[in-house]
């Protein structure tokens, strides 16, 4: 090993491996040599029973004898041979103690059955089926052990026998007899059997249990994950179509799932019903879930409350676009930067996400240092949280853009000031071409589809010109 030789490790293995196999082959034999020792002293016993047993036997038919001599030198040699007898009875006298002794191992046996009893009786209640699972292998390692427990009894049998065939008096070191532990022995059979008994009933118990257990999962995982999926489905834009939906699509489509919202009440019911079953049968916990009852019909009317606010959005924007001018595209791209800045898809912006969508729209709020005041922002916070929930809704955001985007506008006759300057020599119309070329296309498109056509003082229709003072008046009183 010092040598440093290629094959060291594999010296020190094989090494190694033959020290372990000695030292087991070494416990191995103190093992056998108890045994051995044990079983010794049990024959040795044995055989000194068998031996004072055939003592009592040949010394019962002196003692037993009628002849008392019938002279003086015929009494003098009884009386030796009595005194002979005398000796060796206070000679065994200690092989008999010895007996008795022996015997009162009854107590270690009787004080190992209450113990059993104890635990054979305690009331089975579990938890689940790894609980009752364990309780019954337990049972079986008890059921295992008793051999060694039947051993000892076997024995305290056959002591009882040997103490009986002296005729001596009753045991002074114990005040157990063979007839208790035999009464004891048959009681313990009995609780055993109904312990059986027992652990099978809550067996199928816990089976049926568990069985609860994964239908409510099954149920509860199912419904969570559809939460998350039309939360997500709803907040992310995946029901908007924003490149080519218009409002009114995307207004439908959120009404179709906000329908679904509602069917799907009757799946969380279900959910409640296996939960109250669960909660009879005194099952606390679920290995298989972590949604609970309440935390699932709390996420639904959290949904619920979203596709309703959804709903009012965007009929909001649907009225700003229609009375105010504001494009849908616009709209479209508030919406959009929302949902980009809403990371955790919750439907609210806290204060400094929202002070980033706004510098993403153009907003040109000054930069401060934390803990510093930012009145420009605080101006705007006022009109959106004004409470300082910390949290700015879509819908209050919404509301806020499109006040910003109309908030220029003070009157109609502001408006209808504005399009006489569009229109040549101050007409009370404008025609399709000023509208063109003064306006974006969006614009003027959007003022086309909604102004009605001018008529002069006879009610007769000019070509290609069009009322927009009705067009300034309707938007105002909408």
């Amino acid at each position: 090993m010092a040598s440093n030789a290629f094959d060291t490790s594999q010296v020190k293995d094989k090494r190694d491996a033959v020290n372990g196999r000695f030292a087991k082959i070494k416990s191995m034999a103190a093992g056998r040599r108890a045994k051995l020792n044990e079983s010794h002293r049990l024959h040795q016993f044995f055989r000194d029973l068998d031996d004072e047993e055939s003592w009592i036997k040949e010394k019962k038919l002196l003692v037993g004898s009628e002849d008392y001599g019938r002279d003086l030198t015929g009494v003098q040699n009884l009386r030796k041979k009595h005194k002979r007898l005398e000796a060796e009875l206070a000679a065994h006298e200690p092989a008999i103690q010895s007996l008795r002794f022996s015997f009162c191992k009854a107590s270690a046996f009787n004080s190992w059955f209450e113990n059993a009893e104890e635990d054979l009786t305690d009331p089975v209640r579990c938890n689940s089926l790894e609980e009752i699972r364990a309780l019954r292998e337990a049972h079986e390692a008890f059921r295992s052990s008793l051999s060694s427990a039947q051993t000892d009894f076997n024995q305290l049998a056959e002591l009882d026998q040997q103490i009986k065939s002296y005729q001596v008096a009753s045991n002074p070191y114990t005040w157990f007899t063979m007839e208790a532990l035999e009464e004891t022995w048959r009681n313990l059979q009995k609780i055993i059997k109904e312990r059986e008994l027992e652990l099978q009933k809550e067996q199928r118990r816990q089976e049926e249990n568990d069985k609860l257990r994964q239908e409510f999962a099954q149920h509860a995982n199912a419904f969570h994950q559809w939460l998350q999926e039309t939360r997500t489905y709803l907040l992310d834009g995946s029901c908007m179509v924003e490149e080519s939906g218009t409002l009114e699509s995307q207004l439908e489509a959120t009404k179709r799932k906000h329908q679904e919202i509602r069917a799907m009440r009757s799946q969380l019911k279900k959910i409640e019903d296996l939960g109250a079953a669960m909660e009879e049968a005194l099952i606390l916990d679920n290995k298989y879930t972590e949604h609970s009852t309440v935390g699932l019909a709390q996420q639904w009317d959290q949904l619920d409350q979203l596709g309703m606010r959804m709903q009012h959005n965007l009929e909001q924007q649907i009225q700003a676009r229609n009375t105010t001018g504001v494009t849908e595209e616009a709209l479209k791209e508030f919406s959009m930067m929302f949902k980009h800045f809403d990371k955790e898809k919750s439907g609210r912006l806290n204060h400094q996400e929202f002070k980033s969508c706004l510098r993403s729209l153009g907003y040109d709020l000054p930069m401060v240092e934390e803990g510093e005041p930012d009145p420009e922002f605080e101006a705007i916070l006022d009109t959106v949280d004004p409470n300082r929930d910390g949290n700015v809704s879509l819908q209050e955001y919404m509301a806020f853009m499109i006040s910003r985007e109309t908030e220029n506008v003070k009157s109609s006759e502001e408006i209808e000031s504005a399009f006489r300057a569009l229109s040549a020599e101050n007409k009370p119309y404008v025609t399709k071409e000023e509208l063109y070329q003064n306006l974006t296309k969006e614009q003027a498109d959007y003022c086309l589809s909604h102004m009605k056509p001018y008529l002069d003082s006879k009610g007769r229709e000019l070509p290609s010109a069009f009322d927009f003072v009705e067009f300034t008046r309707s938007l105002f009183v909408n």
